[in-house]
């Protein structure tokens, strides 16, 4: 926060007769932009008096941070989960100082005589070491305190006393030992049951309907077999599952033809476990051209399909197997991965596909190999790194270059024969090789939009489509309120040729209201070639003079049809800033034949995405980067040349 001092508002309450210790704390500092709950409760184990559990939990409410508040949340779950190994520390420390002082052993609290008078007090004691009945067990509780150490962000705690004890002695309890052996895997007389704890509940709350042991056991172990947050997680699952129709949505699902062309990704055999193999050669995909063919919304339902056929996958592996196989390995080939897979609402896109997939999919990879890494790779590691969660992260294994040949590489995980020829194998894989989108493929921006899908990932569209005509052009009119903000920009040229500039006007400028519509419901011929529409027409007086009245803050760049172009500009000034594309004609005709020439001109098609960041965000932001054209390795020949940037080292 750049100050020295956080103050915090701390309760402690110790109820001696339940024998619980709650510790609950809030931020008074900051709490207009930033609020955080945090609970830590010490109880009796519930199935060894002895030993003592130790839950914390925490919640983070970002109320304002510059438009980054759920990137915020994410990056302090993060520093929160770094950080919580401290509170170990803190109680050993204690514990050692007790032993210090000869203390290790604190008798156990007796309920005193009723009294008319008495209240309980609620005080902190040494007893805060309860269940410990000798200096063995003092160190028994530090070791169990430790190891049962969890934390959870963004959700309530439940507690952990209220759930009803399964007696494993019953004989309507016991989990088939045959069953567990052929579809579950070697469970523990703990983990067996909490997953009968687990079953019973969700079969209560969906009137017996109740999702299989598998999935029951996935959301157990992504949690550590905590019976509350496996729960609450599961729980939420549910909900979205059901509020967006994903079973419906998935029986009815059929890849678009785009996607079956240009997605370079598909099932490919088995590793040497059995397990199910899928292949993503990502250094080979169109990002942006997916997302402008599909959208958001039909990468995350492709993305949510590959899911739901892994899961059916393992099944039949299982039941082919007679053995349990729950996870599928993933094979990520990142040869031709460069600066243009940074491209920001591509990596928007990524983010939010991750966090549903984490929230909604958990263990159901048994490992992600990554090879032929590059250099930029680090950067994207960087920046994807932070949302994944830190069961799945601790599944990733990396290989650069040609380290995944030979010893210790791939065929140490999938046998020799299955192998991809595109990997030095000799195994054929019907896996498309990607490639980039032809730009014919790409939809208008209504054509894209998430409203009109059931999984919305964003609020609005990321791009729109616009067309101009000879003499026409179209403006983006931006309000800057502070100095350093930062506009960027990304279009792609569908048709013919457009000059493309950035202005400042010297005086502020209010937006223009919509145009009225004529009787018949469209503007006359003549008038909309001639840019007499305000939606085609600059907002720049003919009468103003540039460099007095305006500012060119970009040097005017003639972008040619099939260009892709990005960029980026550190506004210097408060005020009106326009971002304008014209019309681009290579020579003037002053002709009035040229009138009737421009009606039956093609028309200029664009497709633009703009944002705006703070100076503050900016600066933090890896993907905030200078101008740059994109380019797709080798395979484009329009995107090698330079777009202008006044972004300024950083």
């Amino acid at each position: 926060m750049g100050v020295e001092y956080i103050y915090f508002v701390q309760t402690n309450t110790l109820d001696r007769r339940n024998r619980t210790l709650t510790i609950e704390a809030h931020n008074e500092s900051f709490s207009s932009r930033v609020v955080i709950h945090e609970k830590c409760r010490y109880s009796v184990h519930p199935e060894n008096s002895d030993w003592t559990c130790f839950e914390q939990t925490a919640s983070l409410d970002v109320k304002s941070f510059f438009g980054f508040e759920s990137n915020v949340e994410k990056i302090a779950m993060k520093q929160y989960s770094q950080n919580i190994s401290k509170g170990k520390e803190i109680i050993e420390y204690f514990i050692e100082e007790l032993r210090k002082e000869g203390m290790t052993w604190v008798p156990r609290w007796q309920e005193p005589e009723p009294s008319p008078s008495s209240k309980p007090k609620l005080t902190i004691t040494h007893a805060d070491k309860m269940g410990n009945d000798s200096g063995e067990d003092s160190e028994r509780e530090r070791c169990s305190t430790g190891e049962s150490q969890e934390m959870q962000l963004g959700a309530s705690a439940y507690n952990i006393l209220a759930v009803e004890k399964v007696n494993l002695s019953d004989e309507n309890n016991k989990v088939e030992a045959e069953y567990i052996k052929r579809c579950l895997g070697d469970l523990t007389p703990l983990q067996e049951s909490r997953l009968i704890q687990l079953k019973k509940w969700v079969a209560e709350l969906q009137k017996g309907k109740v999702p299989s042991d598998t999935c029951l056991l996935r959301f157990l172990r992504a949690r550590d077999f905590n019976i509350e947050k496996a729960r609450e997680m599961l729980s939420h699952s549910l909900i979205w599952r059901k509020k967006n129709q994903i079973d419906k949505t998935m029986n009815q699902y059929q890849a678009p033809q785009v996607l079956q062309d240009y997605f370079p990704g598909g099932w490919h055999h088995q590793d040497k476990e059995s397990r199910p193999l899928y292949l993503l050669r990502l250094g080979q995909m169109d990002v942006k051209g997916l997302v402008k063919s599909v959208g958001e919304e039909g990468l995350l339902k492709h993305t949510l399909h590959i899911c739901e056929e892994g899961l059916r996958l393992t099944e039949e592996a299982t039941a082919t197997q007679g053995r349990p196989i729950t996870t599928w390995t993933l094979l990520v080939d990142l040869e031709g991965l460069n600066m243009r897979h940074l491209w920001r609402p591509g990596i928007r896109t990524l983010l939010k596909i991750i966090e549903i997939v984490e929230a909604n999919y958990p263990e159901t990879m048994s490992c992600v190999l990554i090879i032929r890494a590059p250099r930029v790779f680090p950067i994207l590691w960087t920046l994807v790194s932070t949302f994944i969660d830190d069961n799945t992260r601790s599944k990733f294994l990396f290989y650069g270059g040609n380290d995944y040949q030979g010893t210790g590489g791939l065929v140490d995980y999938m046998p020799k024969e299955n192998i991809p020829d595109f990997l030095g194998g000799e195994c054929k894989t019907i896996v498309q090789e990607g490639g980039l989108v032809p730009k014919s493929m790409y939809q208008p921006g209504e054509d894209v939009d998430p409203a009109r899908h059931h999984l919305p990932l964003s609020d609005q569209s990321i791009y729109r489509s616009i067309s101009l005509a000879r003499g026409q052009v179209h403006e983006v009119m931006i309000q800057i309120e502070e100095t350093g903000a930062v506009i960027c920009w990304d279009f792609d040229v569908m048709k013919n040729d457009v000059c493309f500039s950035v202005l400042r006007t010297r005086i502020p400028l209010t937006p223009r209201p919509d145009p009225p519509q004529s009787p018949s419901g469209a503007m006359g011929v003549i008038d909309a070639v001639m840019g007499s529409d305000d939606q085609h027409r600059s907002a720049i007086d003919k009468t103003w003079r540039e460099g007095h009245d305006y500012f060119r803050v970009e040097p005017q760049l003639v972008c040619h049809d099939g260009e892709s172009i990005q960029g980026s500009h550190v506004t210097s000034h408060t005020g009106t800033y326009l971002l304008q594309w014209r019309y681009h004609e290579s020579t003037q005709h002053t002709s009035p034949l040229d009138i009737i020439d421009s009606i039956t001109a093609p028309k200029a098609k664009i497709m633009f995405y703009y944002e705006t960041l703070s100076s503050a965000d900016y600066r933090g932001s890896m993907t905030s980067l200078q101008s740059c054209q994109s380019g797709f390795s080798s395979l484009s020949s329009n995107t090698n040349k330079s777009a202008t940037s006044s972004c300024p080292s950083r």
